[in-house]
Formats: structure tokens, C-alpha cells, sequence
């Protein structure tokens, strides 16, 4: 029996209606369901509920239901078990969250079915200096002020390069995947999510160089945490650990990548243009 995993968006109304039709459709097909606990007390289906540690285990597909933000914590969850991810957008229009709520059953039996495609995104991972994992971003890494009203200085070393000492706010390390998100506010590039690249982008940079960099792939970045003040490094929006001075972290392109499943109809540009109203120019 196959086994679909959810997760839910824990402040949309909307989400409890969509989630009853998918939990239908897969009593209807003999599909075994899954949720984390929270997930499953907040649409009132406690039974479904297992513990996060335990959630990806034997999924064949995760079902997030939602915006941006629940696809990424859904990846989060599953990527150890390189499980794919099916994004229902239950609020404004994203990036991740593909399918629309009026076709959730169609695309439910398509995946059934086998004809759904799988996309590869790109993740970075963080080191400490000692070379232990901090986490895996699917959006970006950033190393930030651990005290607002400062500025954090970060020295960057690329490849094994010196390059320049950052004094900001912050710096993001996206991938294209992220591109479209923090790094995007902050004044970075818009990258195609199927095109593999470091996005380095510095957040109210207090020097002359604030420009973003596009970076290969395979380039790992190291900062070392210069003067008095330590750093916080967050991974897709979370904080993951405190750097002190004299300490470093490293990012770098990771060995895992997010797996989306989609139906090809949605094309990136497309949702640029829808995005950023410039079908109206």
C-alpha cells in the first residue's frame, strides 16, 4: 500500500477543506496516510499523527498544503529519506506550491498513475569549523547580526581565495531555488531553478563593494567571524546557531537536492510575469 505523507499550513482556514478532499481521495484509492502531530490535531485527524523523527519514514510522496513556506518545511522534513514533494499553494501565488486546489484530485491519481515529473532543486549545506553540519537550506543560508543595531564583519574566503571583508547586516547564501526569496529583496538576482549556482548576496552592506555574486556550483564559501561581535547563521528562516568571534562557518552546494513532483504545465517565467505584474506592461 502506498503511503502519502502531509503537511499543513497551520493558519489558513482554506487548508481543512483541501485536506479533507485529499484524505477522500486516498480512502477512496487505498492509500495509507501520515502527518506530523501538530499537523494532524490541527484539522482534527489525531490518528494520523506520528512524530516528525519518524514522518518520512517509507513515504512515497509528501503532500504540502499551503504557500512557500509549508513546502519548505515539509522538504525540511523529508529530504533525509529523498522523498518527493507535491506543493497544493492554498494562499497566494508562489514559487514552490504548484498545484492548483481545483485540480488536487486530478493530480492526485496522475501521481498514481506515474505521470507527474520529478524536478531536482539544488540545497547548500553549513559547516562549522570543525567541518560538522549545521543543516541544509533548500532557500539560503544566512549569517547574520546576532544583536540588532550592529553590524556583523564576516571575512569571505572563495574557494581558497581571500576576497574581502563583508560589513553588513548580514550575508545570504541562496541558491536559485532562493533566489526568488530573501536574496531577491536584498538586491540579488533572479536565477532559473533548474540552473545549479551559489547566489552571495550582502544585506545594508556599511562599504563600497554590495554587489551580489553569482557563484559556480561547486565553490564552497567559507566566513570567518572577525572583531567582537558573534553571528547567527538560519537556514530558510531558521536559526540553527550562534558563531562567535574567532569561529567560521563554511557553505557549500549539498550531496542532497529537494525532488518536486509537477505536472509541466507551470512555467517559471510565467509565475515571473504573473509575480511581478508584467503581463500588464
Amino acid at each position: 500500500m502506498s503511503i502519502i505523507g502531509i503537511v499543513v499550513h497551520h493558519h489558513r482556514p482554506e487548508v481543512h477543506e483541501l485536506v479533507v478532499r485529499a484524505l477522500q481521495w486516498c480512502e477512496e484509492c487505498s492509500v495509507s496516510v501520515r502527518m506530523p502531530v501538530r499537523d494532524a490535531e490541527m484539522i482534527g485527524r489525531a490518528e494520523f499523527g506520528v512524530d516528525e523523527s519518524t514522518f518520512a519514514e517509507g513515504l512515497d510522496v509528501c503532500l504540502s498544503f499551503g504557500g512557500d513556506g509549508t513546502m519548505l518545511r515539509a522538504a525540511h522534513l523529508v529530504v533525509d529519506r529523498d522523498v518527493p514533494l507535491l506543493g497544493v499553494n492554498a494562499g497566494d501565488l508562489g514559487y514552490l506550491a504548484e498545484i492548483d486546489p481545483d485540480h488536487l484530485e486530478g493530480t492526485l491519481s496522475a501521481w498514481r498513475d506515474g505521470n507527474l515529473m520529478v524536478e531536482e532543486r539544488m540545497m547548500v549545506e553549513v559547516l562549522d569549523d570543525e567541518g560538522h553540519r549545521l543543516g541544509l537550506a533548500l532557500n539560503e543560508a544566512v549569517i547574520e547580526r546576532a544583536e540588532s543595531g550592529h553590524i556583523v564583519s564576516l571575512l569571505a574566503t572563495i574557494g581558497d581565495q581571500r576576497f574581502t571583508t563583508y560589513k553588513a547586516d548580514g550575508l545570504i547564501v541562496a541558491t536559485p531555488t532562493g533566489s526568488t526569496a530573501y536574496s531577491l529583496s536584498a538586491g540579488g538576482p533572479i536565477v532559473e531553478p533548474d540552473f545549479e549556482a551559489l547566489v552571495v548576496v550582502p544585506v545594508a552592506a556599511h562599504m563600497i563593494f554590495n554587489r551580489p555574486l553569482v557563484l559556480a556550483p561547486s565553490t564552497e564559501v567559507r566566513f570567518d567571524i572577525e572583531g567582537y561581535r558573534a553571528a547567527v547563521v538560519a537556514l530558510d528562516g531558521r536559526s540553527v546557531a550562534t558563531v562567535e568571534p574567532g569561529s567560521a562557518v563554511t557553505v557549500r552546494r549539498s550531496k542532497e537536492k529537494a525532488r518536486f513532483l509537477v505536472t509541466g504545465e507551470r512555467d517559471f517565467h510565467a509565475v515571473l510575469m504573473e509575480k511581478f505584474r508584467l503581463t500588464d506592461r
